[in-house]
């Protein structure tokens, strides 16, 4: 018993630290938007909230539960020439206990060691970032602020940043956003990637709620079966409330290359005054589907 329920903790800690890792960084509330040209020309705007969820969890997100207290039972006493069951004595109720406090420490040890390599698991998906250290939200905040696009970071507690970030480039290369210095793992709330034939694809997986656990379908919820992290698809588990952040906002793209696919609702939208094309996404709980579009542009 004692062995499958150390499994299980086991289990469920990594099954936690994966699915953390997939979903490290997360939008909130947010406005963004991006203008492709067909010369090649993008500018790309977000405003609103980021959450590191290793924060907004707390440092519980990085540990298992604590070890359960398991009280002391006597054991029948027997004799070992002729196997019979008989009354315990004092001597041997002390030894019993004795071996049961030796089995406390051990489990009490081994919970210690796991937790260690818990935290350090955590802090290498965090770029060294220690969840648990009063600072860590601050060691974040200037980690965003100083790489070139942010003009505003601000910690607003609870792993939830409030940011302000534009670029403006040629795409002479793919454009992420946001690619975060020493975070090996984020998902893109915005990608644009280039095609051979002139065309480039954006992507915003982030804003839709199937980022809630992008990694190993059902692996969310067999980590909140095991007392590990909660997501969205935990049994029981309710946007915004123990689970993972759910994206709410708008997502625009205007172009004035030609719009070849899409999957907003009502298509692109004609803008006089710019002469451009417009897309528009909105972003909600019940977005399951994250925006996507196939822009041909100039080569």
């Amino acid at each position: 018993m004692i062995a499958k329920r150390r499994t299980a903790a086991v289990l469920g800690a990594v099954a936690a630290l994966l699915v953390l890792a997939g979903c490290m960084v997360l939008p909130g509330r947010f406005a963004s938007d991006i203008a492709l040209r067909r010369d090649g020309t993008f500018t790309f705007h977000y405003k609103g909230e980021i959450i590191l969820a290793a924060l907004a969890q707390g440092s519980k997100s990085a540990k298992a539960e604590a070890v359960p207290a398991e009280p002391f039972e006597q054991q029948p006493c027997t004799d070992p020439k002729t196997d019979e069951t008989h009354d315990c004595s004092a001597a041997e109720i002390a030894q019993q206990r004795a071996k049961w406090n030796d089995e406390q420490k051990e489990r009490k040890a081994a919970k210690a060691q796991e937790d260690a390599q818990n935290r350090k698991m955590m802090q290498a998906f965090m770029g060294g970032i220690d969840p648990d250290d009063p600072k860590a939200a601050e060691a974040f905040a200037q980690r965003l602020a100083r790489q070139q696009g942010y003009t505003s970071v601000v910690s607003k507690g609870a792993g939830k940043f409030e940011v302000d970030f534009t670029e403006t480039g040629r795409l002479d290369h793919d454009f992420t956003f946001p690619t975060i210095e020493r975070l090996p793992m984020v998902i893109p709330f915005v990608s644009v990637i280039r095609r051979a034939d002139g065309s480039v694809r954006v992507d915003a997986p982030a804003f839709s709620t199937a980022a809630a656990n992008p990694v190993m379908p059902g692996l969310g919820a067999m980590a909140g079966a095991m007392g590990g992290l909660k997501t969205a698809d935990t049994p029981g588990a309710k946007p915004g409330a123990g689970g993972q952040p759910i994206a709410e906002g708008t997502f625009t793209l205007r172009t004035d290359g030609q719009i070849l696919a899409n999957n907003t609702d009502e298509g692109p939208q004609a803008e006089t005054a710019s002469g451009l094309s417009r897309l528009d996404w909105k972003v909600d709980a019940r977005t399951a589907s994250a925006p996507t579009a196939l822009i041909k542009l100039g080569k």
